[in-house]
């Protein structure tokens, strides 16, 4: 018999703020070091662009200074560069705009910017797929009008009863449903035993990322600490800039640049990545190491929800400490499960 992690409330989302693009403006940081506010207007302008300006100026300075000019094909001339990669001049040139352009644009002006203009920079730079996809969600953000940066509170997300049927119907297999915040909405009865450590934070809805971050259990349970934390760090980047109006998210990062320097470091670096399949290798105490592979589906019906599946190799050892957690978890207290938000 499988039970079920019944679904949980997740956070707030808020809205964004705009200032013409050139203006000069004060934001009001919703994120530690990447001000993303949302908190309305000020003087009788608002403040968006100021936020998505720095946002911008920050990720493309950081993409340009890792690509050197061997690695563009552009001659070297002179041996003292004052930048570690290309000059901006030399971006410019491989994206075949102006240099001033191609300066407005660093300096956080993405208003305005046309589609192939973006195509050229994403080149230039060589952005990856989800590196060129957070360039034009910045593009998207920089352009939204102040309609969507009315600041408003959404009702929680919440999953389906039929979602929650199918987590249920998946019964040899750790299986969750969790958003973009990597807030944890739902599980099946192998899914809630596997991240068993998460839980024992009385914190609602339980997070990965704050569980990364802030458990002192994390390091021994991810067996790879510094790939997961990496991999979250750059779900969460991608994440904010897809929803850069996102509240929750905006508290999350600023509880954890608070109390972590692991993560504020990782934030600073800009890094985004997108996480639809891979691996992870935990350990977990009741029945040690653990080999998973994991593959992450979007909820068509639920925008902005995921499926997460972790599976192994036939006849392995994972899949034999699988079936001794199915077995301990059915062993489990009621009520200690319906402590966790899960019922008996």
């Amino acid at each position: 018999m499988v039970g079920a992690l019944g679904p949980m409330r997740a956070g707030h989302a808020a809205g964004t703020i705009n200032e013409t693009a050139g203006q000069a403006g004060v934001g009001v940081p919703g994120v530690p070091g990447d001000a993303r506010p949302c908190q309305g207007r000020r003087g009788g302008r608002t403040l968006k662009s100021v936020d998505n300006r720095s946002e911008v100026r920050e990720f493309l300075a950081s993409r340009r200074a890792r690509l050197t000019p061997d690695q563009a094909g552009l001659p070297t001339y002179g041996g003292n560069r004052r930048v570690p990669g290309l000059r901006r001049e030399e971006a410019a040139l491989l994206a075949g705009v102006s240099v001033d352009y191609y300066t407005h644009l660093e300096r956080g002006n993405l208003t305005g910017a046309s589609e192939g203009v973006l195509e050229a920079v994403a080149r230039a730079l060589q952005l990856d797929e989800a590196e060129r996809a957070h360039l034009f969600d910045l593009a998207r953000a920089a352009n939204a009008g102040t309609k969507a940066s009315t600041q408003r509170r959404p009702a929680p997300q919440q999953v389906r009863p039929g979602v929650q049927r199918i987590l249920d119907a998946i019964t040899d297999a750790p299986a969750d449903v969790r958003n973009g915040r990597r807030d944890i909405l739902a599980t099946n009865r192998l899914g809630h035993a596997l991240y068993s450590e998460m839980y024992i934070d009385p914190v609602r809805p339980a997070n990965v990322a704050r569980f990364t971050f802030l458990s002192p259990r994390a390091r021994d349970f991810f067996r790879d600490w510094d790939k997961a934390a990496n991999d979250i760090v750059a779900n969460l980047r991608t994440e904010a800039g897809r929803n850069p109006c996102d509240r929750g998210l905006s508290d999350l990062v600023g509880e954890l640049s608070t109390r972590s320097d692991d993560f504020r470091t990782r934030w600073a670096a800009h890094n985004v990545r997108h996480h639809n399949t891979g691996t992870k290798r935990l350990h977990h105490p009741v029945v040690g190491d653990l080999d998973l592979a994991y593959e992450a589906m979007q909820l068509p019906g639920d925008p902005g929800l995921v499926l997460v599946v972790y599976t192994c190799e036939p006849d392995s050892p994972t899949q034999e400490a699988l079936r001794f957690l199915a077995s301990w978890a059915d062993s489990q207290d009621h009520d200690g499960r319906q402590q966790t938000g899960r019922p008996a």
